[in-house]
């Protein structure tokens, strides 16, 4: 019997996937470049102060919360295209902004602009329009590297490149990236048509059921508090390597270099224990805990190099392990065909957390220097063990969209025959959509069965 998930990805598929994973990478790029460095070389800014700088830090964040969701559906109604270009320009408009300002606001509304060309769930859903259902986790996994490659080579880039070009020019540098992400998409194949897929894309009716799962919303403040401890740490950290560990600022590079490579090889070995052995609930809340340890050593011993250093990996090992494990989390814990919204949700609030993050940073910072933001940190860590305490084991299912014949749409009982194949945890069937959504234990799955009552 042809099995098509047995298939490698056609060309078309692979320049789509690479050509979009590409265009995410610039993009989060010119987001991330600014954040070891504005600390440092905004305060020259006119009318710059730490409770602004955090806010230009954390400005994008705000308006792509606000704006993700809606243009991912805007996308559905007038194609994908029109909207990823329309973000991009939007981008390139605010780097244009932030480079040619003079004062801390200009950058502030740059920053503001940056955000507001949110076109994640438009790409993602692009993504699905391009790519066959048996290749599309694959697919998806290229664009989650290039997003972990650029925060990585943006915490090393930015520092080397605002030194040799300034501020200003690291702007300039990200607005030429938005104009690369255009030329990348031009170049795409096209889709033959849009795919309403509850996998990648927010499905209104399942808004509601979402926002009142429990474990969901465990997942949501975890992404919401990870990265607003990522935006206010850093106000800090690139202030104390200048002011207590006398490190010039465009030396900084090695520094952030050593923490994300030996906080990314130290995460590999807990991902690998926690899958393999169902423990995910433990690795979390071991990292979570880590992260309040090192906020803390941070808060007591970040004044010479070696301590900053140290603390900094430790809080990269854990960071690392968390923003790779809580997607996979938000994808087992999602009812089917629920993901995309879940993951919808889960962005909104990853972004209105690196916002809020940031203002809060630059006000505590403000109000009590670098001290007060490790504890504010270690702080918000502490409450979010305490919510995700109660978190259940994850279920360790995988979700596929099945296309169903013209036969298996019109029986009434599908959805109770596929509870009844092993391995089943979860099945909704979509008429509109001509399609099924199930969550599946691959290691128990009877996948011959499965597709017989689909075909």
């Amino acid at each position: 019997m042809h099995d098509p998930y047995s298939e490698g990805m056609s060309t078309s598929e692979t320049r789509a996937a690479s050509g979009l994973a590409l265009v995410f990478a610039f993009r989060m790029l010119g987001m991330f470049m600014v954040l070891p460095v504005l600390a440092t070389y905004g305060m020259d800014l006119q009318g710059a102060t730490p409770a602004l700088i955090g806010l230009a830090i954390g400005a994008y964040g705000l308006t792509q919360a606000v704006l993700q969701i809606p243009f991912g559906m805007i996308s559905d109604r007038i194609g994908r295209l029109p909207v990823i270009y329309f973000g991009l320009l939007i981008f390139a408009a605010g780097a244009v902004l932030a480079a040619t300002a003079d004062t801390i606001w200009g950058v502030i509304a740059g920053r503001v602009l940056q955000g507001a060309g949110a076109i994640s769930a438009a790409v993602m859903a692009l993504l699905s329009d391009l790519t066959r259902e048996q290749h599309r986790t694959k697919a998806m996994a290229m664009i989650g590297m290039s997003i972990g490659v650029s925060f990585a080579v943006a915490m090393v880039v930015g520092p080397l490149l605002t030194s040799a070009v300034g501020l200003s020019g690291l702007f300039w540098v990200t607005g030429g990236m938005a104009v690369l992400g255009i030329l990348v998409v031009a170049v795409l194949p096209r889709a033959p048509a849009h795919i309403r897929h509850r996998e990648s894309g927010v499905a209104r009716q399942a808004l509601g059921s979402t926002l009142r799962h429990p474990d969901l919303l465990r997942l949501d403040f975890s992404i919401f508090a990870l990265h607003a401890v990522l935006m206010a740490s850093f106000v800090a950290l690139p202030l104390a390597l200048v002011n207590e560990a006398a490190l010039p600022k465009e030396e900084h590079w090695w520094v952030y270099l050593t923490a994300l490579v030996v906080g990314f090889f130290g995460m590999v070995p807990f991902i690998i224990y926690g899958e393999k052995k169902r423990q995910m609930r433990r690795i979390v809340l071991g990292a979570v805990a880590v992260l309040v340890l090192s906020e803390l050593f941070l808060w007591w011993f970040g004044d010479r190099l070696w301590s900053l250093v140290g603390g900094m990996i430790v809080f990269f090992i854990a960071f690392n392990l968390l923003e790779a494990s809580l997607p996979s989390l938000i994808s087992k814990v999602a009812p089917a065909g629920g993901k995309g919204t879940a993951m919808g949700i889960y962005s909104t609030s990853q972004f209105l957390g690196s916002g809020l993050g940031g203002v809060l940073g630059g006000w505590l910072y403000q109000q009590g220097g670098l001290g007060l933001v490790f504890a504010g940190c270690a702080a918000l860590c502490a409450l979010w063990l305490a919510v995700t305490w109660s978190m259940r084991e994850p279920p360790y299912v995988t979700g596929l969209r099945l296309p169903l014949s013209a036969g298996a749409a019109r029986n009434p009982v599908l959805t109770e025959q596929m509870l009844a194949v092993p391995g089943v945890s979860d099945a909704v069937v979509i008429i509109e959509e001509a399609a099924a959504y199930v969550k599946v234990d691959l290691k128990a799955l009877d996948r011959a069965a499965l597709d017989h009552l689909v075909a």
